[in-house]
């Protein structure tokens, strides 16, 4: 019995950004419909970071898998990503192995096409300027997906790194975009789409820096204690959250919740309700949409998929050998 082995190369040569966002925006149908196998993300915290397993059937398209990730801010600082990840690919008639597939790459990518599936359902048709607070990795594929569903003119940028800031915006040249390097995380949030994605455990943007009609992306916040909002925002917003056994656990809504400040009565729906109908997106220009991201295992196996499908068809990719 063999399996196929797909390597970072490989992934980047077989998964695009617009295909993706259709991967996702299916896998989220599949989860409003009620129709996935997920449980919730595991967790072992070590001293220098955490590894997590992301498990997940999606009955209609007969996918199944897992993914084992982590998350060790350290690592740039040892020339490794932050996450660095793996995904295996089942057979649902047997349960055998199909694949182990570099998850790296499909990690920020898949992310990324959440990213734009909300604000695709949820941000002003007429929004063109976003801000970023976080210049990384994330922040790259959030801005790529968001460019593919809104037409965006500017970009403000901000991180506790300047040189990050000048790579971001040396990396989204390409966009077309007026991509600013923003003073201040407040002056960030003067923006139609905000996007955060950093790893704080304290609000980095206030309360009063958001302005009516604003989409927030909430990335960041995807462990246990971590949070980037001011509470207070998402007090006067519509909060749409990917998973509720997740965001309540580890997303930007896990601190506020744990404290008391909000209930899970503020919490509007799934963005996978929102897909499928059952709920409204954005309610009018006025409204703050916040969707909280905590990432979902059905993202990882569904964009695998795909990745494996391409491979297959295409040839790609190195078939090992298991008994």
């Amino acid at each position: 019995m063999e399996l196929l082995y797909l390597n970072e190369g490989n992934v980047k040569e077989l998964l695009d950004m617009k295909a993706a966002l259709g991967v996702v925006e299916d896998a989220f149908r599949e989860h409003g419909m009620r129709r996935v196998q997920m449980p919730a993300k595991s967790y072992l915290y070590f001293p220098t970071g955490d590894l997590r397993t992301m498990p997940a059937y999606l009955k209609s398209a007969g996918i199944a898998g897992v993914k084992i990730v982590n998350v060790h801010p350290g690592n740039p600082a040892k020339g490794l990503p932050t996450v660095i990840a793996v995904v295996v690919l089942n057979s649902i008639e047997t349960g055998a192995p199909l694949a182990v597939i570099s998850g790296t790459y499909l990690t920020d990518v898949r992310t990324g096409a959440a990213g734009g599936v909300a604000a695709d359902r949820l941000a002003r048709r007429d929004a063109t300027v976003v801000g970023m607070v976080g210049a990384g990795r994330q922040a790259e594929t959030q801005l790529r997906a968001i460019s593919l569903v809104r037409e965006i003119e500017t970009v403000k940028v901000i991180d506790r790194s300047a040189a990050a800031c000048i790579r971001f915006r040396e990396a989204m040249a390409d966009l077309g975009c007026d991509i600013v390097i923003a003073e201040s995380a407040r002056g960030a949030c003067d923006c139609d789409i905000l996007v955060t994605t950093t790893p704080v455990r304290a609000p980095i943007v206030a309360d009063g820096w958001v302005r009516e009609g604003t989409h927030i992306n909430a990335i960041g916040a995807d462990a246990k204690g971590k949070q980037e909002l001011d509470p207070m925002i998402l007090k006067r917003s519509k909060i749409v959250i990917d998973d509720h056994a997740q965001a309540t656990h580890s997303g930007e809504i896990n601190v506020p919740l744990t404290e008391g400040l909000i209930t899970v009565d503020d919490i509007c729906c799934t963005l996978g309700e929102i897909i499928t109908g059952m709920k409204p997106g954005r309610g009018n220009d006025g409204e703050i949409t916040v969707f909280d991201s905590t990432g979902l295992a059905i993202q990882d196996v569904s964009t695998a998929n795909h990745v494996y499908r391409q491979a297959v068809e295409k040839g790609i990719g190195t078939y090992l050998e298991l008994f």
